[in-house]
Formats: C-alpha cells, structure tokens, sequence
C-alpha cells in the first residue's frame, strides 16, 4: 500500500526532473572545467542525450538507478504497490534505452551510458572514460 496520498504522490512525482539533474551537473561541470564543450539534453540527436560531442559523435547519457532498472532483477521484487504499473514501465524503459542505443550506434554515434552511482562515486574516473573515447575519435 502506498504510503502517501494521491496528492503527495503526484506532487512528488511531478518534482522528478528529466533534465539537469544533480547526476548530469556534476558531469557537466567537471567536463566543463577540463575546457570541452558539448550540446546538453540536444533535440536533433536520437533519444535526446544529456550531453553530446556534435564532431566526436559521442552520446552521453546519466541513468539514474531507479528509472533505468539498475540491477533490475533483485529491485524489482522490491516494489510492493503497483507491481502491475511500476514493473512494465521501468522495463519499458530499459528497452527503450536499449532501441536507442542501437539507433545512435547506427547513425554513427558513440554511446557512454553511466549509473548515477557511478557519477557520483567515481566523478574522475567517468570524465576521464569520456576524455579517453574523445580523444580516439579526434584521431580518425
């Protein structure tokens, strides 16, 4: 059973942001502060990345464990209320990611897909991932 009202939940759920979340500043900052330049949340490319290196052809997209199925297979007893919205939805989800994955693959894109986690965790260790995949597509 749901813990909230109808009213709190839907404000709740309304406060989610698609966009500049706390994940994709952090990684926003940091590549900023190394000198690169990107597009954010850019429309033209497939799937919308949250960052995109427009002459690399590089994809950068923060997934946040909770709408992405992080470790999907034992999170997904942990839903209790609404088994029959929440599971399909986080699933779908995950198979959109997947759909466009393979999209921008074959429209010549490099894609880095990083856990929030991650970012948050290891901030040097994904910028330095993403300088590395940078540099070897200036050098073709």
């Amino acid at each position: 059973m749901d813990k909230h009202t109808p009213e709190q939940r839907r404000r709740n759920m309304q406060a989610v942001k698609n966009k500049d979340s706390q994940i994709e500043v952090a990684l926003r900052r940091a590549l900023y502060a190394k000198g690169y330049r990107y597009r954010k949340n850019f429309a033209k490319v497939t799937g919308k990345p949250d960052i995109v290196f427009t002459k690399e052809k590089i994809a950068v997209f923060c997934d946040s464990e909770f709408w992405h199925g992080f470790d999907w297979e034992r999170r997904k007893e942990d839903f209790k209320s609404r088994r029959d919205f929440w599971i399909p939805k986080i699933e779908r989800n995950m198979e959109r990611d997947k759909e466009v994955t393979a999209l921008l693959e074959s429209e010549g894109y490099t894609v880095l897909r990083f856990w929030g986690k991650r970012i948050k965790k290891e901030l040097g260790a994904v910028v330095s991932e993403i300088e590395q995949v940078i540099l070897r597509c200036r050098c073709r």
